[in-house]
């Protein structure tokens, strides 16, 4: 998905100049971490790759059952913040 499309999400929703596609992240990042999901898998959902290159050269896992527990939840959570 490219910045422009982001970027005009962000004017659809009403918060043209107000919001950017990185603070969208950083806003979803901040509540995963305080509702107790796993680092990795926030990191991973984010498309954030490992820094540690013995780490990233020998963990190839995905976590996709968590990931989607994870975003499932994420979208309860901006559904009920809709009403």
């Amino acid at each position: 998905m490219s910045n422009n499309t982001i970027l005009k999400l962000i004017e659809l929703a009403g918060y043209k100049h107000r919001m950017t596609g990185h603070g969208c992240r950083g806003i979803a990042s901040t509540i995963l971490h305080e509702q107790g999901y796993d680092h990795q898998h926030i990191e991973l959902q984010l498309a954030h790759t490992e820094r540690n290159e013995v780490s990233a050269a020998y963990n190839h896992a995905l976590y996709l059952p968590q990931r989607t527990k994870m975003m499932q939840d994420w979208s309860h959570f901006i559904e009920k913040l809709m009403g």
